[in-house]
Protein backbone atom coordinates (compact mmCIF):
# COMPACT_ATOMS: atom_id res chain seq x y z
CA UNK A 1 0.00 0.00 0.00
CA UNK A 2 1.34 3.28 -0.99
CA UNK A 3 0.05 6.61 1.16
CA UNK A 4 1.05 9.61 0.34
CA UNK A 5 0.62 12.76 3.12
CA UNK A 6 0.97 16.07 1.54
CA UNK A 7 -0.78 18.41 4.49
CA UNK A 8 -0.97 22.20 4.64
CA UNK A 9 0.00 23.84 7.91
CA UNK A 10 -2.53 23.79 11.23
CA UNK A 11 -1.63 27.82 11.12
CA UNK A 12 -0.59 29.06 14.70
CA UNK A 13 -0.58 25.21 16.04
CA UNK A 14 1.88 23.09 13.82
CA UNK A 15 3.97 23.41 10.66
CA UNK A 16 3.39 20.99 7.71
CA UNK A 17 6.35 19.28 8.02
CA UNK A 18 4.91 18.07 12.28
CA UNK A 19 1.53 17.68 10.76
CA UNK A 20 3.00 15.03 8.18
CA UNK A 21 5.59 13.69 10.64
CA UNK A 22 3.27 13.14 12.95
CA UNK A 23 -0.03 11.56 10.51
CA UNK A 24 2.88 9.28 9.03
CA UNK A 25 3.73 8.05 12.51
CA UNK A 26 0.47 6.95 13.45
CA UNK A 27 0.10 5.05 9.83
CA UNK A 28 3.17 3.06 9.98
CA UNK A 29 2.67 2.08 13.35
CA UNK A 30 -0.88 0.67 12.30
CA UNK A 31 0.36 -0.49 8.85
CA UNK A 32 3.76 -1.26 9.32
CA UNK A 33 3.83 -2.79 5.65
CA UNK A 34 2.75 0.81 3.91
CA UNK A 35 5.03 2.87 2.02
CA UNK A 36 4.76 6.32 3.35
CA UNK A 37 5.67 9.37 2.05
CA UNK A 38 5.78 12.46 3.68
CA UNK A 39 5.47 16.11 1.36
CA UNK A 40 4.89 19.33 3.23
CA UNK A 41 2.95 21.62 1.37
CA UNK A 42 1.47 25.06 1.43
CA UNK A 43 -0.27 27.53 -0.77
CA UNK A 44 2.06 30.86 -0.50
CA UNK A 45 0.93 31.35 3.20
CA UNK A 46 2.32 30.61 6.88
CA UNK A 47 4.63 27.73 6.30
CA UNK A 48 5.74 27.79 2.84
CA UNK A 49 9.52 28.31 3.90
CA UNK A 50 9.33 25.13 5.44
CA UNK A 51 7.74 23.25 2.84
CA UNK A 52 10.07 24.03 -0.16
CA UNK A 53 12.98 23.84 1.60
CA UNK A 54 11.62 20.33 3.03
CA UNK A 55 11.15 18.94 -0.02
CA UNK A 56 13.77 20.09 -1.77
CA UNK A 57 16.32 19.75 0.48
CA UNK A 58 17.28 23.35 0.25
CA UNK A 59 18.32 25.82 3.43
CA UNK A 60 17.36 28.89 5.28
CA UNK A 61 19.42 32.29 4.72
CA UNK A 62 18.91 34.38 8.17
CA UNK A 63 18.27 38.49 7.31
CA UNK A 64 17.32 41.04 9.48
CA UNK A 65 14.46 43.17 8.62
CA UNK A 66 11.95 45.82 9.13
CA UNK A 67 8.74 43.46 10.58
CA UNK A 68 4.90 44.48 10.08
CA UNK A 69 5.07 47.74 12.69
CA UNK A 70 8.72 48.59 11.21
CA UNK A 71 10.38 47.39 14.13
CA UNK A 72 13.30 44.88 12.94
CA UNK A 73 12.64 41.39 12.92
CA UNK A 74 15.29 38.46 12.68
CA UNK A 75 13.79 35.94 10.02
CA UNK A 76 14.35 33.59 6.75
CA UNK A 77 14.21 33.25 3.43
CA UNK A 78 14.71 29.99 1.21
CA UNK A 79 17.55 29.17 -0.91
CA UNK A 80 16.99 25.97 -3.72
CA UNK A 81 19.70 24.84 -5.67
CA UNK A 82 21.56 28.16 -4.89
CA UNK A 83 19.57 29.65 -8.03
CA UNK A 84 16.36 30.54 -6.69
CA UNK A 85 14.69 32.77 -3.24
CA UNK A 86 11.90 31.71 -1.67
CA UNK A 87 10.00 34.93 0.38
CA UNK A 88 6.98 34.26 2.66
CA UNK A 89 5.05 37.71 3.77
CA UNK A 90 3.81 35.58 6.72
CA UNK A 91 7.16 35.53 8.58
CA UNK A 92 7.89 39.04 7.56
CA UNK A 93 4.78 41.12 7.59
CA UNK A 94 2.37 38.39 9.18
CA UNK A 95 -0.82 38.54 11.18
CA UNK A 96 0.34 36.72 14.40
CA UNK A 97 3.25 39.18 14.05
CA UNK A 98 1.36 42.57 15.46
CA UNK A 99 -0.56 41.79 18.84
CA UNK A 100 -4.20 42.03 18.60
CA UNK A 101 -4.64 44.85 20.47
CA UNK A 102 -2.16 46.34 17.60
CA UNK A 103 -3.64 45.51 14.29
CA UNK A 104 -4.42 48.19 12.58
CA UNK A 105 -3.55 48.04 8.97
CA UNK A 106 -3.15 52.29 8.67
CA UNK A 107 0.39 51.78 9.94
CA UNK A 108 1.32 48.34 9.24
CA UNK A 109 3.76 48.11 6.44
CA UNK A 110 5.38 45.69 3.44
CA UNK A 111 9.01 47.68 3.90
CA UNK A 112 10.56 44.15 5.00
CA UNK A 113 9.55 42.29 2.38
CA UNK A 114 11.33 44.40 0.00
CA UNK A 115 14.43 44.48 2.23
CA UNK A 116 14.36 40.24 2.18
CA UNK A 117 13.99 40.81 -2.17
CA UNK A 118 17.27 43.57 -1.80
CA UNK A 119 19.55 40.93 0.27
CA UNK A 120 18.84 38.38 -1.70
CA UNK A 121 19.53 40.54 -4.97
CA UNK A 122 22.65 41.33 -2.90
CA UNK A 123 23.32 37.65 -3.05
CA UNK A 124 22.98 37.22 -6.54
CA UNK A 125 19.69 35.82 -6.74
CA UNK A 126 17.27 36.36 -9.33
CA UNK A 127 14.59 33.69 -9.45
CA UNK A 128 12.08 34.40 -6.94
CA UNK A 129 9.14 32.70 -5.22
CA UNK A 130 7.23 35.09 -2.96
CA UNK A 131 3.97 33.86 -0.92
CA UNK A 132 1.44 36.30 -0.36
CA UNK A 133 -0.45 34.23 2.15
CA UNK A 134 -1.02 35.70 6.03
CA UNK A 135 -0.31 39.22 5.90
CA UNK A 136 -0.77 42.31 8.12
CA UNK A 137 -0.66 44.76 5.61
CA UNK A 138 -2.54 46.72 3.40
CA UNK A 139 -0.14 49.51 2.35
CA UNK A 140 -0.76 48.48 -1.58
CA UNK A 141 3.25 47.38 -1.79
CA UNK A 142 4.06 50.88 -1.04
CA UNK A 143 6.65 49.79 1.57
CA UNK A 144 8.29 47.03 -0.53
CA UNK A 145 8.49 49.53 -3.40
CA UNK A 146 9.98 52.25 -1.54
CA UNK A 147 12.57 49.54 -0.36
CA UNK A 148 13.39 48.32 -3.56
CA UNK A 149 14.25 52.45 -4.49
CA UNK A 150 10.69 53.96 -5.53
CA UNK A 151 9.81 57.44 -3.96
CA UNK A 152 6.32 58.42 -2.97
CA UNK A 153 5.41 61.93 -2.22
CA UNK A 154 3.02 64.11 -0.30
CA UNK A 155 1.46 67.67 -1.43
CA UNK A 156 4.05 69.10 0.33
CA UNK A 157 6.39 67.00 -2.03
CA UNK A 158 7.75 65.37 1.76
CA UNK A 159 8.52 61.71 1.46
CA UNK A 160 5.64 59.49 2.72
CA UNK A 161 6.11 56.84 5.94
CA UNK A 162 5.41 52.86 3.96
CA UNK A 163 2.46 52.31 5.98
CA UNK A 164 -1.16 52.05 5.06
CA UNK A 165 -2.27 55.74 6.15
CA UNK A 166 0.11 57.13 3.62
CA UNK A 167 -2.03 56.08 0.49
CA UNK A 168 -4.65 58.57 0.96
CA UNK A 169 -1.80 61.43 0.92
CA UNK A 170 0.07 59.98 -2.29
CA UNK A 171 0.68 62.92 -4.54
CA UNK A 172 3.59 61.99 -6.50
CA UNK A 173 5.58 58.99 -7.31
CA UNK A 174 8.71 58.20 -8.74
CA UNK A 175 9.95 54.50 -9.72
CA UNK A 176 13.15 55.45 -11.20
CA UNK A 177 14.89 54.68 -8.40
CA UNK A 178 13.73 50.90 -8.72
CA UNK A 179 17.02 48.19 -8.07
CA UNK A 180 17.74 47.77 -12.17
CA UNK A 181 18.34 44.16 -10.85
CA UNK A 182 14.54 43.23 -10.14
CA UNK A 183 14.19 43.42 -14.18
CA UNK A 184 16.89 41.30 -14.46
CA UNK A 185 15.08 38.82 -12.63
CA UNK A 186 12.05 36.25 -12.83
CA UNK A 187 9.36 36.67 -9.71
CA UNK A 188 6.61 34.14 -9.24
CA UNK A 189 4.17 35.63 -6.98
CA UNK A 190 2.12 32.65 -4.73
CA UNK A 191 -1.34 33.41 -4.08
CA UNK A 192 -4.06 31.75 -2.92
CA UNK A 193 -6.76 34.92 -4.32
CA UNK A 194 -8.38 36.10 -6.78
CA UNK A 195 -9.50 39.35 -5.84
CA UNK A 196 -8.67 42.86 -7.22
CA UNK A 197 -6.92 45.94 -5.62
CA UNK A 198 -10.24 47.82 -5.09
CA UNK A 199 -13.96 47.81 -4.71
CA UNK A 200 -16.16 45.36 -2.57
CA UNK A 201 -14.47 42.52 -3.71
CA UNK A 202 -11.16 44.06 -3.18
CA UNK A 203 -8.22 43.61 -0.44
CA UNK A 204 -9.24 46.31 1.99
CA UNK A 205 -13.41 45.53 1.72
CA UNK A 206 -12.36 41.72 2.02
CA UNK A 207 -9.28 41.65 4.15
CA UNK A 208 -9.47 44.29 5.89
CA UNK A 209 -11.53 43.89 8.83
CA UNK A 210 -10.05 40.79 9.89
CA UNK A 211 -6.59 42.64 9.63
CA UNK A 212 -7.86 44.96 12.56
CA UNK A 213 -9.64 47.98 10.40
CA UNK A 214 -12.72 49.54 11.51
CA UNK A 215 -15.22 50.70 9.56
CA UNK A 216 -13.87 53.90 9.18
CA UNK A 217 -11.22 53.09 8.61
CA UNK A 218 -11.64 50.77 5.18
CA UNK A 219 -13.36 53.82 4.06
CA UNK A 220 -9.60 55.75 4.51
CA UNK A 221 -7.80 52.70 3.44
CA UNK A 222 -10.01 52.24 -0.15
CA UNK A 223 -10.23 55.62 -0.46
CA UNK A 224 -6.73 55.92 -0.26
CA UNK A 225 -5.52 52.73 -2.03
CA UNK A 226 -7.75 54.12 -5.45
CA UNK A 227 -5.65 57.15 -5.09
CA UNK A 228 -2.45 55.47 -4.88
CA UNK A 229 -3.53 52.95 -7.67
CA UNK A 230 -4.37 56.00 -10.08
CA UNK A 231 -1.01 57.90 -9.63
CA UNK A 232 1.14 54.47 -10.17
CA UNK A 233 -1.19 53.51 -13.44
CA UNK A 234 -1.01 56.90 -14.77
CA UNK A 235 3.00 57.10 -14.34
CA UNK A 236 3.35 53.57 -15.47
CA UNK A 237 0.76 53.57 -18.18
CA UNK A 238 -0.40 50.04 -16.93
CA UNK A 239 -3.75 49.40 -16.02
CA UNK A 240 -3.06 46.54 -13.62
CA UNK A 241 -5.77 47.23 -10.53
CA UNK A 242 -8.38 44.60 -11.80
CA UNK A 243 -5.73 41.59 -12.74
CA UNK A 244 -6.67 38.71 -10.42
CA UNK A 245 -4.96 38.54 -7.35
CA UNK A 246 -3.98 42.43 -7.30
CA UNK A 247 -5.53 42.49 -4.39
CA UNK A 248 -3.49 39.65 -2.24
CA UNK A 249 -1.90 40.80 0.79
CA UNK A 250 -3.51 43.79 1.22
CA UNK A 251 -2.15 45.09 -2.46
CA UNK A 252 0.85 43.76 -2.46
CA UNK A 253 -0.13 41.39 -5.69
CA UNK A 254 -0.57 44.90 -7.04
CA UNK A 255 2.80 46.34 -6.61
CA UNK A 256 4.68 42.83 -7.72
CA UNK A 257 2.81 43.17 -11.06
CA UNK A 258 4.58 46.42 -11.26
CA UNK A 259 7.63 44.88 -11.03
CA UNK A 260 6.30 42.68 -13.81
CA UNK A 261 6.40 39.59 -11.36
CA UNK A 262 3.07 36.46 -12.85
CA UNK A 263 0.77 35.53 -10.09
CA UNK A 264 0.30 32.31 -9.96
CA UNK A 265 -1.90 29.44 -7.78
CA UNK A 266 0.10 29.15 -4.67
CA UNK A 267 -0.90 25.65 -4.36
CA UNK A 268 0.22 24.34 -8.03
CA UNK A 269 3.53 26.66 -7.78
CA UNK A 270 4.65 24.86 -4.83
CA UNK A 271 3.11 21.53 -6.16
CA UNK A 272 4.94 22.04 -9.53
CA UNK A 273 8.32 23.08 -7.37
CA UNK A 274 8.43 19.80 -5.25
CA UNK A 275 7.45 17.52 -8.03
CA UNK A 276 4.17 16.73 -6.26
CA UNK A 277 1.76 14.81 -8.80
CA UNK A 278 4.82 12.97 -9.98
CA UNK A 279 4.94 11.61 -6.08
CA UNK A 280 1.27 11.19 -6.24
CA UNK A 281 0.70 9.08 -9.61
CA UNK A 282 0.67 5.07 -8.07
CA UNK A 283 -0.69 5.74 -4.92
CA UNK A 284 -3.20 4.33 -3.44
CA UNK A 285 -4.37 6.80 -0.52
CA UNK A 286 -3.61 10.80 -0.80
CA UNK A 287 -4.22 12.30 2.80
CA UNK A 288 -4.26 16.08 3.37
CA UNK A 289 -5.99 18.84 5.49
CA UNK A 290 -5.57 22.50 6.74
CA UNK A 291 -5.87 24.14 10.21
CA UNK A 292 -9.69 24.62 9.61
CA UNK A 293 -11.74 23.79 7.04
CA UNK A 294 -14.97 25.60 6.08
CA UNK A 295 -16.53 26.78 2.64
CA UNK A 296 -13.74 28.54 1.72
CA UNK A 297 -11.36 25.43 1.10
CA UNK A 298 -13.41 24.89 -1.98
CA UNK A 299 -12.21 28.51 -3.72
CA UNK A 300 -8.25 27.74 -4.37
CA UNK A 301 -7.57 26.30 -1.34
CA UNK A 302 -4.35 23.82 -0.91
CA UNK A 303 -6.48 20.85 0.13
CA UNK A 304 -8.36 20.37 -2.64
CA UNK A 305 -5.63 20.84 -5.18
CA UNK A 306 -4.17 18.17 -3.43
CA UNK A 307 -7.37 15.77 -3.65
CA UNK A 308 -8.03 16.68 -7.21
CA UNK A 309 -4.60 15.41 -8.39
CA UNK A 310 -5.10 12.38 -6.15
CA UNK A 311 -8.40 11.62 -8.18
CA UNK A 312 -6.70 12.44 -11.44
CA UNK A 313 -4.53 9.72 -10.80
CA UNK A 314 -7.01 7.29 -9.11
CA UNK A 315 -6.09 7.26 -5.74
CA UNK A 316 -8.66 7.63 -2.34
CA UNK A 317 -8.19 11.17 -0.82
CA UNK A 318 -9.01 11.60 2.81
CA UNK A 319 -9.10 15.15 4.71
CA UNK A 320 -8.12 15.47 7.85
CA UNK A 321 -7.93 18.95 9.36
CA UNK A 322 -7.84 20.86 12.49
CA UNK A 323 -11.73 21.77 12.79
CA UNK A 324 -14.22 20.94 10.15
CA UNK A 325 -16.60 24.20 9.80
CA UNK A 326 -20.12 24.89 8.65
CA UNK A 327 -19.91 24.73 4.68
CA UNK A 328 -17.34 22.06 3.96
CA UNK A 329 -20.05 19.40 2.80
CA UNK A 330 -19.57 21.44 -0.46
CA UNK A 331 -15.63 19.15 -0.76
CA UNK A 332 -17.57 16.12 -0.31
CA UNK A 333 -17.29 15.63 -3.93
CA UNK A 334 -13.59 15.93 -3.57
CA UNK A 335 -12.36 13.51 -0.32
CA UNK A 336 -13.83 10.15 0.39
CA UNK A 337 -14.48 11.20 3.87
CA UNK A 338 -13.88 14.64 6.47
CA UNK A 339 -12.10 13.98 9.24
CA UNK A 340 -11.75 16.37 12.18
CA UNK A 341 -9.17 15.95 15.36
CA UNK A 342 -11.24 17.34 17.91
CA UNK A 343 -13.10 14.49 19.71
CA UNK A 344 -14.63 16.42 22.05
CA UNK A 345 -15.45 20.03 22.60
CA UNK A 346 -12.32 22.00 23.84
CA UNK A 347 -11.55 26.04 23.82
CA UNK A 348 -9.41 27.08 21.06
CA UNK A 349 -6.38 27.00 23.23
CA UNK A 350 -6.84 23.56 24.76
CA UNK A 351 -7.25 22.78 21.01
CA UNK A 352 -3.97 23.77 19.78
CA UNK A 353 -2.22 23.09 22.91
CA UNK A 354 -3.18 19.55 22.21
CA UNK A 355 -2.80 19.72 18.33
CA UNK A 356 -0.30 16.62 18.07
CA UNK A 357 -1.61 14.67 20.44
CA UNK A 358 -5.24 14.97 18.88
CA UNK A 359 -4.09 14.78 15.67
CA UNK A 360 -1.69 11.19 16.47
CA UNK A 361 -5.24 9.52 17.95
CA UNK A 362 -7.63 10.24 14.73
CA UNK A 363 -4.05 9.59 12.53
CA UNK A 364 -4.32 6.14 14.03
CA UNK A 365 -8.13 5.54 14.13
CA UNK A 366 -8.00 6.52 10.43
CA UNK A 367 -4.91 3.93 9.73
CA UNK A 368 -6.95 1.24 11.34
CA UNK A 369 -9.90 2.36 9.32
CA UNK A 370 -7.94 2.09 5.89
CA UNK A 371 -6.29 -1.14 6.96
CA UNK A 372 -9.95 -3.09 7.79
CA UNK A 373 -11.02 -1.53 4.14
CA UNK A 374 -7.79 -2.20 2.11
Amino acid sequence: MRIIIAPDSYKGSLPAKEVGLTIMKAFTSEIPEAEVTVIPMADGGEGTIDAVVYATGGKTQSVEVAGPLLKPVTTCYGVIDKQMAVIETANIAGLPMVPKNERNPLHTSTLGIGQAIRHALDQGYRRFIVGLGGSATNDGGMGMLQALGATFLDAQNQPLPPVGISLDHVVKTDLSGLDPRLFESEILVASDVQNPLCGDQGATSVFGPQKGATPEQLKQLERGMQKYARCLETLTGRSLQTVPGAGAAGGLGFAFLLLQAKIKSGAKLIADLVHLEEKIAGADWVITGEGKTDFQTQYGKLPVFVAQLAQKHGAKALLLSGSIEPGAEALSSHFVSLHSIQRRPLSLEEAMDQTASLLMETARNLARLIKVCS
